[in-house]
C-alpha cells in the first residue's frame, strides 16, 4: 500500500501525528499542505491521508483551500485525523460533506487529543497532564494505522450533540472574520526581528516592515508566530503574555519552516 499524507502543522502537533501514522503505515510520504502548488497529489498512490487541527471547532479553511485544489481521485482509499485540544465537534462529519460534494469518499475518520495551543484562553496545561495526552495520542495512532493498513471503512468519530450544534453554529458565524482577527496580535517591545514568525506562518500572512512583524488580515489562527517566537514577545490581546507557550515537544522549529 502506497500512502501519501497531506499535513498542516502550526505548533506540531499535526506535523508529528503525520511522521508517527507514516512510520507505522510504510511506503509513506508526508508533505505539508500549503505545498499543494509544487506537488502533485499523489497519482501512484492508492491511500491518501490528511491531518490537520480543528480551528474553531471545524474544517480550517487552509484545509478546504488544499481539498478544492487536489486531483480528484474518487476510487482512492482517503482517511483524515483530526488533531484537537479535546473539542473535536462535527469537524470531520464536515469534511466527510465538503469531499462528498466533489465525489470523494472519506472512509475513515479518526481525533487525537493533544494540549491545547489556543494560548489566548490558557496554557497547555501541568506536564503530567501532556504527558499523558501523548501517550493517549500515541495509542490512538496505533489503532488508526491498523484501520488504515486493513482498509476498513466507516469510522467517523465526532462530539457530542451540544457540540455539534452549539460549536457547528460558533463556527459558521466566525468563519469568514477569522482572517482578520490578527489585528488582536501585537509586540510588547522586546522583538529581535530574528523573522521565526515569518517564517513558520503557513499562509505567508506575515512581513516585517521597519524590523517588526505585521500581520496582514489572511490569518488562520494557527497561532505558530506566538508559539514560535524565541523572546515570548508575540502577544495576542491581553492576556497571553502569561500563559505558558507550547510546541510539540518531539518537533523542532526548523520542521514547520514554510518551504
Amino acid at each position: 500500500m502506497s500512502t501519501v499524507i497531506y499535513y498542516y502543522t502550526g505548533t506540531g502537533n499535526s506535523l508529528w501525528t503525520a511522521r508517527t501514522l507514516a512510520e507505522k503505515l510504510g511506503d509513506a510520504e508526508i508533505i505539508p499542505m500549503h505545498l499543494m502548488n509544487k506537488c502533485t497529489s499523489g497519482s501512484k498512490t492508492d491511500t491518501v491521508g490528511l491531518i490537520f487541527p480543528v480551528h474553531i471547532w471545524g474544517v480550517p479553511r487552509l484545509v478546504r483551500n488544499f481539498l478544492q485544489a487536489i486531483e480528484k481521485q474518487p476510487r482512492i482509499y482517503y482517511f483524515a485525523v483530526a488533531v484537537n485540544g479535546g473539542q473535536v465537534s462535527r469537524t470531520l462529519i464536515q469534511l466527510k460533506e465538503i469531499m462528498t460534494k466533489d465525489s470523494l469518499t472519506l472512509s475513515a475518520g479518526f481525533e487525537v487529543k493533544f494540549p491545547s495551543n489556543y494560548i489566548p484562553w490558557g496554557g497547555p496545561g501541568s506536564l503530567e497532564m501532556q504527558r499523558k495526552l501523548f501517550d493517549s495520542a500515541a495509542e490512538k495512532i496505533d489503532f488508526a494505522a491498523r484501520y488504515i493498513l486493513n482498509r476498513d471503512l466507516g469510522i467517523l468519530e465526532k462530539g457530542p450533540l451540544w457540540q455539534r450544534v452549539f460549536f457547528t453554529g460558533f463556527y459558521k458565524m466566525t468563519y469568514n472574520i477569522l482572517r482578520t482577527m490578527d489585528k488582536n496580535f501585537h509586540i510588547d517591545g522586546t522583538c529581535t526581528s530574528c523573522g521565526i514568525c515569518e517564517r513558520v506562518c503557513p499562509v505567508k500572512n506575515i512581513t516585517f516592515e521597519a524590523a517588526r512583524p505585521v500581520w496582514h488580515g489572511s490569518c488562520e489562527q494557527c497561532l505558530a508566530c506566538i508559539q514560535w517566537c524565541p523572546e515570548e514577545c508575540i502577544q495576542y490581546g491581553k492576556k497571553t503574555k502569561s500563559n505558558e507557550r507550547y510546541r510539540h515537544p518531539e518537533v523542532k522549529v526548523k520542521d514547520v519552516f514554510r518551504k
